[in-house]
């Protein structure tokens, strides 16, 4: 098994690991998802059909409107949402969406450490938004 570690900047605090979704072209805020269930309803999305409920959901940063804090406000209350948000970027869309959803955080790499190009889907990630730290086991 290869391990590959990525250090961003944590901005939601908290420990947790799962199996990574990656969409690197990110998800609609509004519409993107069901909140209730989690499954990505976006029209022509690499994900469409699947749910990011207990993912480990990485995005370059947030697309469309604003409506990402609402749905991932209501994702959390229906426990449908991700275990951890990882973002290439933040911007005032995700940064609510994170505030939001309090899940455990990373954000704003390096250049040469785009999670959205390391990290693969179904990869196993260990996320720490206290220190920053993604640890990345590929099997």
């Amino acid at each position: 098994m290869e391990k590959i570690i990525l250090k961003g900047r944590g901005v939601m605090p908290g420990k947790v690991e799962g199996t990574a979704m990656v969409c690197p072209d990110s998800i609609e805020g509004y519409g993107g998802f069901d909140p209730k269930t989690g499954v990505i309803v976006e029209h022509n999305h690499l994900h469409k059909g699947k749910s990011l409920k207990d993912t480990i959901f990485v995005v370059p940063g947030s697309r469309g409107s604003n409506g990402w804090s609402c749905y991932f406000g209501a994702a959390r209350a229906a426990a449908a949402g991700p275990k951890a948000l990882i973002f290439n970027r933040i911007d005032s869309s995700s940064g609510v969406a994170i505030a939001i959803s309090k899940v455990p955080t990373v954000v704003d790499f390096p250049e040469g450490q785009n999670p959205c190009e390391i990290i693969k889907t179904g990869d196993y990630v260990a996320v720490d938004g206290d220190t920053g730290i993604v640890e990345i086991t590929r099997k």
